[in-house]
């Protein structure tokens, strides 16, 4: 009698030529599906993939005459400056304050609004607050900027407002300890709408019938969201999380170049603007490079350490 195969993964393994007759039929089956992927693996192989090997310039004394290869090499001559450059400590301390003030306060202000927009009962004022709370986000930074310098100028809203209650007009955007506030809470202003969306979408996908069966218990709303909700949404929000705290070291430039000054340099200048004043307008491209490549692979290895430690502490990561 043949003695049966006891070895279940051996019993299921699909032979190699199968699995090239799989992938083949696969292939002709989802045909158009792969076509529309091939506009967006071209993009990322032309603008994301492709211009990398200008790296290169963070280890060399760039000279657009010289080119990318033809560049004398300098090694880590130009990290060993920035570290020991008096900016260092300054840049590296704001960016870390406002992605942390992002963190805290922006970041938790859209699941908040998705919350409260998913106890609303009258669907019209809840279209409505949905309305009005996305605008913001489809206003250019460049607009959005202008109307922050007008609101916190010497003679703007603000101050007209403040100066009912006998407070004396202040230059807020001159001040650098104003500015962290003023970009963080214009951050929530212009995003939390639009980042309610995909914390909306998660809680639709929670089954009703836990909400049925925690009000037969004898749950309220509030215990409703903190045992329901919450946990629903749990596995979008930690992933969220992660790509966050990866991210925390590019805080955008566009909108604290459009805002800061030589006054707010103190608590405003942060390694994206640095990068851009040395390559774009010193043209120190080697040295702008070196920098910038500082800042991606620090973001890289906060983006690995965030999702390692979700891994441990919980089931939900990023991978």
């Amino acid at each position: 009698m043949p003695e049966l195969n006891r070895n279940p993964v051996q019993a299921t393994r699909i032979p190699a030529e199968s699995k090239k007759s799989l992938i083949k039929k696969d292939l002709v089956r989802n045909r158009f599906i792969y076509l529309m992927l091939v506009p967006v693996l071209i993009y990322y192989a032309v603008f994301h993939y492709g211009p990398m090997y200008g790296l290169l310039i963070a280890f060399k004394d760039y000279g657009i005459a010289d080119g990318v290869w033809n560049s004398p090499w300098v090694g880590f001559a130009h990290f060993q400056n920035f570290f020991e450059s008096p900016y260092f400590w300054r840049l590296l301390r704001n960016t870390l304050m406002i992605s942390l003030y992002e963190l805290l306060f922006a970041f938790p202000a859209p699941i908040i609004l998705a919350l409260l927009l998913n106890e609303i009962r009258l669907i019209i004022f809840k279209r409505v607050v949905q309305t009005i709370s996305y605008l913001p986000h489809f206003i250019s930074i460049v607009v959005v900027a202008g109307m922050l310098v007008d609101f916190f100028a010497r003679d703007g809203l603000i101050n007209n407002f403040l100066g009912f209650f006998g407070v004396e007009p202040t230059a807020f955007l001159q001040k650098s300890e104003w500015f962290r506030s003023i970009y963080v809470s214009s951050g929530i202003w212009q995003g939390i709408g639009w980042g309610s969306i995909i914390y909306l979408a998660a809680m639709s996908s929670i089954d009703p019938t836990l909400y049925d069966a925690a009000r037969i218990d004898g749950a309220g709303r509030w215990k409703q969201t903190l045992h329901i909700t919450i946990p629903g949404i749990m596995p979008t929000i930690v992933i969220l999380f992660i790509l966050n705290v990866g991210a925390m070291l590019a805080v955008g430039s566009e909108k604290i170049i459009l805002l800061y000054n030589p006054l707010t340099y103190e608590t405003a200048d942060v390694i994206s603007t640095y990068v851009y004043r040395k390559g774009i307008l010193g043209a120190d491209f080697g040295y702008s490079a070196a920098v910038g490549l500082f800042n991606s692979v620090v973001s890289f290895i906060l983006l690995i350490l965030a999702n390692t430690v979700s891994k441990r502490v919980s089931e939900h990561r990023l991978w």
